[in-house]
């Protein structure tokens, strides 16, 4: 009969006895120690709740700002573009996307460079075709409307159409709502664009990025620059932010060769970058916190060590192996640093549910790409817990080798002689 699978599994909870004997031996250290570890943890989850939620909210605000989670071209439009560039029977296409279990909306755009006029001033204006529709239901194009109203999509009784145009175009050209604005620019046919458009609204503000902007509604922009049907760009949006990147790779195998396919973070990848970078360098401030923190640990599990050199002499006399003498003290301070972090979470719930649902006022609001953020708020998730669990008990046990190492190395005579 084999006796080892029970013994081993009775010595491991002897074990585990012995490390939590050992832990209430000194009931105030041990709650010193607790102290320390769970104010760890719950700066860590505090921490990374504000950083996750500020970067959430930072990206849902910019790619709903114009990016979208997904954007699709003609061949190498997003890194050369050319107006010439653009997607032939896009009715066909948006049927086909609109109708995949991941999307739940898209719009499509065109982009031209212009010359702007007013009756006494001139200036360059990005022109951007949007549908009127699509561009709502995608965007918060409507939020940043301060002046005037939305595009619509039907010329009026003299036959012309509305225009949006950013608010620093507003003040160089001396004009807003009502207004008369003529655009020329360069059709995709070759030919001299020009036409007379109403100002409908104001968007953005004085320093934002669409300041220069002028939105026309696609079909009118189709027809001043000689597009026909084409258009340059669609953006979607889908149902998961976080599966851009997978959504994106799937419609790029399904869709035509000569388009790519691309996720917001392929997009707009200087803000990726810069976004991944600022977050490992909050990872590596958290963990020389909690390192910090298990310093302090650490000195209180060698004095630990230190004051029970007898007994690791007897265990070592009856037989006990040095691996399972320091496998007692990493599992004592695992221990402590398990239950130190589930006291820091039921701390935590509360800090983090107020900081998601609340947040916190700014002095000043935040514009982002027009709209004004008052609030910074956090994320409430299982990641926001589970993070700081681990790097608190990875820290703690990792700072305990040293200690361990030292008393699975303690000499029975020595240990036995010693006072």
């Amino acid at each position: 009969m084999n006796v080892q699978g029970p013994a081993l599994a009775w010595q491991s909870v002897l074990l585990v006895r012995l490390a939590f004997r050992n832990i209430l031996r000194h009931r105030r250290r041990t709650l010193l120690t607790m102290l320390s570890m769970t104010g760890g943890y719950i700066l860590c989850a505090a921490a990374i709740s504000l950083q996750y939620g500020s970067y959430g909210n930072a990206i849902e605000f910019f790619v709903k700002d114009r990016t979208g989670h997904i954007q699709i071209h003609e061949g190498n439009y997003l890194q050369r573009p050319r107006i010439h560039k653009a997607i032939a029977e896009p009715d066909d296409l948006a049927r086909r996307l609109i109708n995949d279990a991941d999307v739940i909306a898209l719009t499509t755009r065109v982009f031209a460079p212009s010359l702007a006029y007013s009756e006494h001033k001139n200036a360059p204006a990005n022109v951007i075709g949007v549908d009127v529709d699509g561009e709502a239901a995608t965007t918060t194009i409507i939020a940043k409307v301060h002046e005037g109203e939305f595009l619509t999509g039907q010329a009026d009784a003299d036959g012309y159409f509305s225009a949006l145009i950013g608010m620093g175009l507003a003040d160089l050209l001396k004009i807003g709502g009502g207004d008369e604005l003529i655009l020329i620019s360069v059709g995709a046919d070759g030919s001299i664009a020009n036409d007379i458009f109403i100002v409908r609204g104001l968007v953005g503000t004085r320093r934002s990025a669409d300041r220069l902007n002028v939105y026309l509604p696609l079909g009118a922009a189709q027809a001043f620059l000689s597009m026909g049907d084409r258009v340059h760009e669609f953006s979607l949006i889908i149902r998961n932010l976080g599966d851009s990147v997978a959504v994106a790779d799937r419609l790029g195998g399904l869709l035509p060769e000569s388009l790519s396919v691309d996720p917001w973070e392929r997009v707009e990848l200087t803000f990726y970058k810069t976004m991944q970078a600022d977050r490992e360098a909050m990872f590596v401030t958290l963990g020389i916190v909690v390192f910090i923190v298990c310093i302090g640990v650490l000195n209180t599990v060698l004095m630990s060590v230190l004051e029970r050199t007898r007994e690791f002499g007897v265990l070592k006399a009856i037989g006990t192996r040095p691996g399972r003498i320091a496998w007692m003290v990493l599992t004592e301070n695992a221990i402590l640093s398990g239950l130190s972090c589930l006291l820091g979470l039921f701390l935590a719930l509360p800090i983090v549910g107020f900081m998601t649902i609340v947040g916190f006022e700014l002095a000043e609001p935040m514009d982002v790409g027009g709209v004004l953020m008052s609030h910074v708020r956090g994320e409430f998730s299982l990641r926001i817990f589970a993070v700081p669990f681990a790097l608190v008990v990875t820290t703690a046990v990792l700072v305990s080798i040293p200690p361990g190492i030292r008393a699975a190395r303690i000499l029975p005579i020595q240990a036995l002689a010693s006072t």
